[in-house]
């Protein structure tokens, strides 16, 4: 048990104002008021730009990194300690000064169909409207339902649940672990196993960033550190970290620790889901940022090179 007595008095937590981002960063001071009890435990509640801007896809307004910015300015600074994160808006490639000190057992990871009219993707219709604002949903879905029209939803949970109760969608595909830490199980008409719809980097789990040189820091969230779900976070991080993951890139990684051995499967897509390239790896799940590597190499020697390079030149791909 961590010595209360070595705690520190205060410790501020940074969060986006999201409801969702709101519960996440609430359960982490739960779980450390629990932790250190003599320690006074709040939250910064901030608007990101990525909150701000909503009428245009994260992948044209400068990725996921804009719901994060904000929040490590507020570390930078001194006006919080820790910042919450959902790791699937996580960038790749934490700045430098900065650092993941603990990532928490992992929720639900699959994505989630939601509709209150028909009972799972096979069942739409013909020219039926399914809203998602990921590219990687969007890619698997033209994949396999190229007769659906795939059209953006941008907005926090509530928005796009009401935005499909309007009628302006027949159905919409969201994170389940949102839906589920929100108390909005119910609205998940079905989930989709990983064949049909691989997850995000990261989805599912939280992250809790902080200064680097902050080592009390580091070593009071040790608790909140799951090793399995950072193995697999960790593998799916590193196979992105090289094919230049980010909003503009349509690819998903799955990592699950299967009777010990880590199982990571990796894809990547043209937008309209015209080409898919996609390849499995298993290993010892200590290994698994290796693996990570090696998967994208595996990918790209596969032809994920030729999809990055019409997607993202700016980054060399050949």
């Amino acid at each position: 048990m961590p010595n209360s007595l070595l705690s520190p008095q205060k410790i501020v937590i940074a969060s986006r104002e999201s409801l969702l981002a709101m519960w996440q960063a609430q359960f982490i001071q739960k779980c450390l008021r629990e932790l250190y009890p003599q320690t006074e435990i709040s939250i910064l509640g901030m608007t990101t730009r990525g909150d701000q801007i909503l009428d245009q896809s994260l992948s044209k307004i400068g990725g996921k990194g804009l719901f994060i910015k904000e929040l490590e300015q507020a570390l930078e600074d001194g006006r919080a300690d820790i910042a919450v994160h959902s790791m699937k808006d996580m960038p790749m490639n934490v700045p430098e000064g900065f650092k993941l000190a603990a990532i928490t057992e992992r929720e639900d990871p699959r994505d989630a169909f939601v509709s209150n009219r028909f009972s799972n993707l096979d069942a739409l219709p013909e020219g039926s409207i399914v809203g998602t604002s990921s590219l990687r949903r969007e890619s698997q879905l033209r994949a396999q339902f190229p007769h659906l029209q795939v059209q953006p939803l941008r907005g926090n949970v509530q928005t796009r649940l009401r935005k499909l109760d309007e009628g302006q969608y027949a159905a919409i595909i969201l994170a389940a672990a949102g839906l589920k830490r929100l108390g909005l199980s119910d609205r998940i008409t079905a989930l989709l196993n990983p064949e049909q719809s691989l997850p995000a980097v990261g989805q599912g789990a939280l992250g809790i960033e902080c200064r680097a040189d902050r080592t009390d820091l580091i070593e009071l969230m040790q608790p909140l550190h799951h090793p399995e779900t950072a193995y697999c976070v960790e593998a799916e991080r590193a196979m992105s970290r090289v094919l230049g993951g980010s909003c503009q890139v349509p690819l998903g990684a799955f990592g699950e620790i299967i009777d010990g051995s880590l199982q990571l499967r990796g894809f990547v897509a043209q937008p309209d889901g015209s080409r898919i390239v996609s390849d499995t790896l298993n290993g010892k799940p200590e290994n698994g940022i290796t693996m990570g590597q090696q998967l994208a190499q595996k990918l790209i020697n596969k032809g994920a090179g030729e999809i990055l390079a019409t997607l993202a030149p700016a980054e060399g791909w050949k």
